[in-house]
């Protein structure tokens, strides 16, 4: 049975490129793109002291309602808004986990051959630290983010040795300081097929590719959680079960994985698929946790606030839903702003949304903040 209604997978594919196009947007050309991301922000490595926002006011957090229930409860950051003190104070008071939205990329770590750039993924992951935070790490491969010396590959044995030598050495610099990893993301296509998506690893390695990443992560960083993660995946259909079939696969055969990642992008077109709880649970029954990791749902309000429960909720219900990631930190630089698709308002406002997911997980509610006279 298939999650989405006739139609929808084309939709959620323009979206998709929506998101791709927000990453590359930031270069004109391959290589810019890491420059960009590596450049020094203006702002210092210690953030500004933080003014009072509605989302740093309370005791209670999504942070520790999450953690009351043995979840982590974490976010999308970009380093370039560490400078901002209403971001950082958000950050901060309501999350205890950060995903790099770019800076941990193929393209940002490495985009000339031997020439890796971390100043930025290193502002973020000591950021998180120095808060007693947890880090996940995207992504190792991915098939968007990739410079061009990669596309120039011409043999297997090029193709294998730059693969392998970029996961090796990115994951040797965060060693002991990343508890997830995404290790591959997106192998696989949308539509009734679901065929292994075509890129250079996947041309000139072939299906192994896969398998072969996730056994370099293991030996680079043994302490870390491997993932693999996808969107469309959230309900039972022709992708989710070729993502089923590789992780049975792995699993199986002794291959290295301990999770799988949800992308989680849901809205009108894509509403949250009936099979949704079902379909987690049958990955965790192979074995292996379930984690929700780029969670972000469109308004209208009423509608955003039922389905943030309905999700949440279901990922509390799973023993092995072990962590929740919402998209970025406020609606103001999502990636789908004109959605307003996250928890807190382009003010740092806390949402109907924020407070259902606070329901779901559990947590005395908070007083929303009377407006300043």
């Amino acid at each position: 049975m298939h999650s989405t209604a006739t139609g929808t997978g084309a939709i959620r594919t323009a979206h998709r490129r929506t998101r791709v196009l927000s990453v590359t947007a930031l270069t004109v050309g391959t290589g810019l793109l890491a420059a960009a991301l590596a450049a020094p922000s203006p702002a210092t490595a210690v953030a500004p002291a933080a003014t009072a926002s509605p989302a740093a006011t309370s005791t209670v957090s999504l942070r520790s309602a999450a953690a009351a229930t043995g979840r982590l409860f974490g976010t999308g950051v970009m380093a370039n808004h560490l400078g901002e003190s209403d971001y950082v104070a958000a950050l901060d008071a309501e999350f205890g986990m950060v995903t790099p939205e770019n800076e941990m990329t193929f393209i940002a770590t490495e985009p000339q051959r031997r020439e890796f750039v971390f100043s930025n993924a290193d502002r973020i992951v000591n950021h998180a630290l120095s808060r007693g935070m947890k880090i996940r790490g995207y992504t190792l491969v991915w098939h968007s983010t990739l410079p061009n010396w990669v596309l120039s590959l011409t043999t297997p044995e090029q193709a294998r040795k730059g693969m392998n030598d970029h996961i090796t050495t990115v994951m040797a610099h965060f060693k002991g300081k990343i508890h997830s990893w995404d290790v591959v993301n997106e192998a696989f296509t949308d539509g009734p097929e679901a065929r292994r998506r075509g890129f250079p690893f996947q041309y000139k390695i072939g299906d192994t590719y896969i398998e072969e990443a996730f056994r370099t992560a293991r030996a680079a960083d043994p302490s870390a959680k491997l993932c693999y993660n996808d969107y469309n995946i959230d309900g039972i259909n022709p992708k989710s079960d070729a993502v089923y079939a590789l992780v049975k696969d792995f699993t199986s055969r002794g291959v290295p994985i301990d999770c799988v990642g949800f992308q989680s992008h849901f809205g009108r077109s894509w509403p949250v698929p009936p099979t949704h709880r079902v379909n987690l649970e049958r990955f965790a029954a192979l074995g292996v946790d379930v984690q929700l990791t780029e969670l972000d749902i469109e308004d209208p309000a009423d509608v955003q606030a039922r389905d943030y429960a309905k999700v949440v909720g279901t990922c509390v219900a799973i023993p092995r839903c072990t962590a929740i990631t919402v998209w970025g930190v406020t609606d103001k630089y999502s990636w789908r702003s004109m959605n307003r698709p996250l928890l807190l308002d382009a003010s740092y406002g806390r949402k109907p949304a924020y407070h259902a997911v606070l329901d779901a997980l559990g947590a005395a509610p908070v007083p929303t903040p009377s407006a300043t006279p």
